[in-house]
């Protein structure tokens, strides 16, 4: 078996176990892998094939690194608008029961509302900033 099909082999299992597992990282790795595959094709030794996959991937991983620290993770599904629709909308809450729980009708229906951790419960318009299974976090509106 030529050295490229071997090479071509494990980055094709590299991008496997990435579908199976959802580690990003695994397909930097594949495109390492795929530097050197295409280093055996043009003729190079097994040591330059070794090293320029061990660059190419590893410098790969590095930058993906890199960009992930750069770019912090976005807004969890339960507090982002543009997963959730009903964050910043608006309920008016008359009364607050004492286990820290208001019940309101929002879109049709009976909601569970539950202020935001750190506030006080108070009367009066407030703004959805989270949805948590069935109920509804909210903040006073000022």
């Amino acid at each position: 078996m030529a050295a490229s099909t071997i090479w071509w082999l494990a980055a094709g299992l590299a991008v496997a176990v990435e579908l199976a597992t959802g580690t990003f990282y695994l397909l930097m790795v594949a495109i390492g892998l795929a530097a050197g595959a295409l280093a055996a094709h043009a003729g190079l030794g097994l040591t330059g094939q070794l090293v320029l996959s061990a660059v190419v991937g590893g410098g790969a991983v590095a930058l993906w690194h890199l960009r992930r620290l750069r770019h912090p993770p976005g807004l969890a599904a339960t507090a982002n608008p543009d997963v959730n629709l009903d964050i910043g909308e608006t309920v008016q809450i008359d009364q607050w029961q004492p286990d820290g729980t208001a019940s309101v009708r929002y879109r049709g229906a009976a909601w569970t509302v539950v202020h935001r951790s750190g506030t006080a419960p108070s009367t009066g318009t407030h703004k959805v900033v989270e949805v948590v299974g069935s109920r509804l976090v909210v903040d006073k509106v000022s």
